[in-house]
């Protein structure tokens, strides 16, 4: 095994960035779930009289309102909506452009006095 290969060294250096991802990504969710059971236990309780939650519960509180508002709405499929979306727009705009606004109309002329 070369280890002064550029390619090999180059692996190395990103392990740490994505140790440090990782390590910062679990931070942001334990202090994002901290802040959601502090909220809830400070506004809840004293507007709709709901018992205090404990932190897993806050984190049970986040997991369900990721699963019912963010859903299954992937880039890609973004992506393919864009897509799907101007095809359709000039689809709509050549069948309205190409139209025969007059087909049904009485094309009899009538006199003005």
């Amino acid at each position: 095994m070369n280890f002064h290969h550029p390619t090999f060294r180059n692996v190395f250096l990103f392990v740490p960035f994505i140790i440090l991802g990782i390590a910062a990504a679990a931070g942001m969710a334990l202090l994002f779930g901290f802040i959601v059971m502090v909220l809830w236990n400070w506004l809840m309780p004293a507007l709709f009289k709901v018992p205090e939650i404990s932190y897993w519960q806050s984190w049970g509180i986040v997991l369900l309102a990721h699963i019912l508002f963010k859903g299954n709405n992937h880039s890609h499929r973004h992506y393919d909506h864009q897509n799907s979306h101007w095809e359709w727009k000039q689809k709509f705009r050549k069948h309205f452009r190409d139209k025969d606004w007059d087909a049904n109309a009485d094309h009899t002329e009538t006199e003005t006095p």
